[in-house]
């Protein structure tokens, strides 16, 4: 079951990088970016589900949580992009309830790192768990604002499905070019460079928001935004 589990998320990772970056490479509404979008989301899907599944087995529980985060983002902006303004069903208060689970999850350990005599859980740091709980807090944040007010509308929704799926990405970029150097070549082990395709998806994340806030490409009546939500 491991070793299963294991190809599946390897698989899955490889796939995610690559869709994601060429995602990121093709023009937003148009029939490859759907496509490769769609793909980037089942890889990013099985990787997380596989990824947390495996770190249960072996109590690394910044992995479970961080095989979590990606399944939520990915699906939640994934689900974004699908809609037309102001729709919203039960899998939204769904993910919001994973959202508010997984973040209440890794604040607990947080502290409980934080209060330990070496400051961290299994060695991960207890800034770790403070940072991934504070991304999804927030994601659950947007979560209850959206709900609130009825469904998400016009260039909001489209920077909802940017930064999700842009952050979605960079959990398999760190994963893999900052967490699984074990896999690299002796002399390629901790090289500086590895920090640019590793944060890259954040780059490019802050990039494409300027981009919707600051023109007029994605307007706030949802006429581009609905062109683009075609992924």
């Amino acid at each position: 079951m491991r070793l299963i589990l294991l190809t599946l998320h390897i698989c899955g990772g490889i796939t995610g990088i690559l869709s994601g970056a060429a995602a990121m490479t093709f023009r937003k509404g148009s029939r490859w970016h759907g496509i490769v979008g769609n793909m980037f989301v089942i890889a990013m899907l099985a990787m997380g589900s596989s990824g947390s599944t495996l770190a249960v087995m072996k109590h690394e529980m910044n992995n479970v949580f961080g095989g979590i985060l990606a399944c939520y983002l990915v699906t939640t902006a994934w689900l974004t992009a699908r809609r037309r303004d102001g729709e919203r069903n039960i899998l939204d208060w769904i993910a919001l309830a994973v959202a508010l689970a997984a973040g209440t999850g890794m604040l607990t350990f947080g502290f409980e790192a934080a209060r330990s005599p070496s400051g961290t859980i299994r060695g991960v740091p207890a800034g770790m768990f403070f940072f991934l709980a504070t991304v999804v807090l927030l994601a659950a944040a947007g979560d209850i604002r959206m709900l609130a007010r009825g469904g998400v509308f016009g260039g909001k929704r489209v920077v909802r499905h940017l930064w999700r799926m842009c952050f979605s990405f960079f959990v398999a970029t760190g994963s893999f070019f900052l967490g699984q150097q074990q896999v690299f070549p002796a002399a390629w082990r901790g090289a500086a460079v590895w920090f640019v395709p590793a944060l890259l998806p954040l780059v490019l994340l802050i990039f494409w928001l300027f981009r919707v806030w600051f023109t007029k490409m994605y307007g706030t009546n949802g006429a581009r935004a609905q062109t683009v939500s075609s992924d």
